[in-house]
């Protein structure tokens, strides 16, 4: 496939607090060189990454620092990162929102963009004229975006004020129109920056079923920032991952979101705390969850399976039960899981080494948000073996399915905190 778009060395630096070089004379030597020669920024500084996180020493900051990476016609990249990460500074670079301070774009064909509510519109002039507008901007004929006056509108379901001006409009009324019009006026180039989210949830399932359409019908290319993960999944076929405006992987849509999820998880990962033994005769070398040594990991939609496997020594045989208890953060129990609830008999362990291994299906009635879970060990109507109190926690996100856009419990992230 031929390249649509390519980012050659982009690097940008703001400097805090000021937006001169302090002198009239070298801010004319600046624009002299940059504009009219093609040169670098002469007073160009050496800065630091931006890590919005911490107070640096320096007063420049690389918002984006070498980003070197190719869009090929018809790809759909969802750039991920943490707020901060450089993801729209990036896409306003593409837009020529905003100049790099090194390196070059090349762009194969018109850009839409959509970088945030009321992107491109004048607050005085009304949906239908603000239509005429940015078809205009693209270079579209009058006729051309009569053709398609109807579409946008319908489409963007805010008819009946088509007529009033854009600053009468609620900012889901503007994002809608604002996405019709970029997704409508035939661009080989889409760009769209997580403004979706602050449409309802009927306008996000028509948004993501356009996008599709445009890529995967029409043969466009789309670049799409958001921080649902499972709208990236779903929308997207690669993925670029951004962290303190450094590129830090581009590959496959679920290769990066692991590696965003993941890789974020193992940093903030500490060793469990809270877990109590109350008998001296046991005692626990391994507890690993779906295969986990480090016990991270993360399920989709198509995995909806925990299995917990508990590997330790018994000085005296003894009947030992393994149960999990699934909480909200309100500390509401959801469900009790054991292996003695499904075969109806508690297990006889001999001394030396146990290895426990139970596998049950997460229920399905678990809504978009955080969940943790205990284990314990028990001797079954005598005492406790074992407990590990809060230290299991479940992120569930919205998924995304293949009909349109709902909000359910399919897709998890598992981490120790």
């Amino acid at each position: 496939m031929p390249t649509a778009i390519e980012f050659n060395n982009i690097s940008k630096q703001y400097r805090l607090g000021l937006v001169s070089t302090k002198t009239l004379s070298h801010d004319l030597n600046r624009f002299w060189k940059m504009n009219v020669l093609g040169k670098e920024d002469p007073y160009l500084k050496i800065g630091e990454v931006n890590d919005r996180a911490h107070k640096g020493e320096s007063d420049y900051v690389w918002a984006l620092k070498d980003i070197n990476f190719k869009v090929e016609q018809g790809d759909v990249l969802g750039i991920i990162g943490k707020n901060g990460a450089g993801k729209s500074t990036l896409l306003k670079i593409l837009s020529k929102v905003t100049a790099p301070t090194t390196g070059t774009i090349r762009a194969a064909g018109r850009i839409a963009s959509l970088l945030e509510v009321g992107t491109g519109f004048h607050p005085e002039m009304t949906g239908r004229e603000n239509i005429y507008m940015n078809g205009a901007i693209m270079g579209m004929t009058k006729a051309e975006i009569t053709r398609k006056l109807d579409e946008i509108v319908d489409f963007s379901g805010v008819e009946r004020y088509i007529d009033t001006p854009a600053k009468r409009y609620s900012s889901g009324m503007t994002v809608r129109l604002g996405f019709a019009i970029a997704a409508h006026l035939e661009p080989e180039i889409l760009v769209v920056d997580e403004v979706l989210a602050v449409g309802d949830a009927e306008f996000q399932k028509k948004a993501i079923g356009k996008m599709q359409d445009v890529s995967k019908g029409e043969g466009r290319t789309v670049l799409f920032v958001s921080h649902n993960m499972a709208a990236v999944e779903a929308l997207c076929t690669k993925g670029l991952v951004l962290e303190n405006g450094t590129s830090i992987f581009l590959g496959s849509v679920r290769e990066s979101i692991d590696h965003y999820i993941l890789d974020d998880t193992k940093k903030c990962k500490k060793t469990i705390e809270r877990m109590e033994i109350f008998i001296q005769e046991l005692s626990v070398s391994n507890i690993r969850v779906n295969g986990s040594e480090n016990n991270t990991l993360h399920i989709n939609s198509k995995n909806n399976k925990i299995n917990i496997q508990i590997i330790g020594r018994l000085e005296h045989s003894i009947q030992m039960d393994l149960e999990m208890f699934l909480f909200d953060l309100r500390g509401t129990l959801l469900g009790v899981f054991s292996p003695s609830h499904k075969t109806g008999h508690v297990p006889f362990h001999k001394a030396g080494i146990f290895n426990l291994n139970y596998e049950f299906e997460l229920p399905e009635n678990m809504s978009k948000g955080e969940f943790y879970f205990d284990i314990e060990l028990n001797q079954p109507n005598v005492r406790n073996l074992m407990v590990i109190r809060k230290n299991f926690f479940i992120h569930s996100f919205g998924f995304i399915s293949d009909t349109g856009f709902e909000f359910d419990y399919a897709t998890r992230g598992l981490l120790i905190l």
